[in-house]
């Protein structure tokens, strides 16, 4: 019973993807090989921003974060540098715009 119903989310999923291409007119083109995932921008924009952004949420600890530890983000490096990691990877990720 599980798996009819992954396999109608994951049809109907596909659907409604083929179905927002086609009314933005905007066609997507997946890597087809692990090879060339690797090599596109799909992985690397993401990853170089959840990079960036893990060092920026250390700098941000390092340089003004709260050292009386009643903070929870900035008190902590480990959560400065996840926080830092999700804001990076959320404001790269899927922002593939070619105009």
């Amino acid at each position: 019973m599980i798996y009819k119903n992954l396999t109608t989310f994951v049809h109907s999923t596909f659907r409604l993807i083929i179905m927002e291409n086609e009314t933005t007119g905007k066609i997507t083109q997946k890597p087809k090989t692990l090879r060339e995932f690797f090599t596109s921008r799909v992985f690397w924009k993401p990853f170089i921003g959840t990079i960036l952004g893990g060092l920026a949420g250390f700098l941000y600890y390092y340089f003004i974060g709260c050292k009386s530890g009643t903070c929870a983000i900035t008190s902590n490096p480990f959560n400065s540098i996840i926080m830092g990691s999700l804001m990076g990877f959320f404001m790269t990720f899927g922002s593939d715009s070619k105009n």
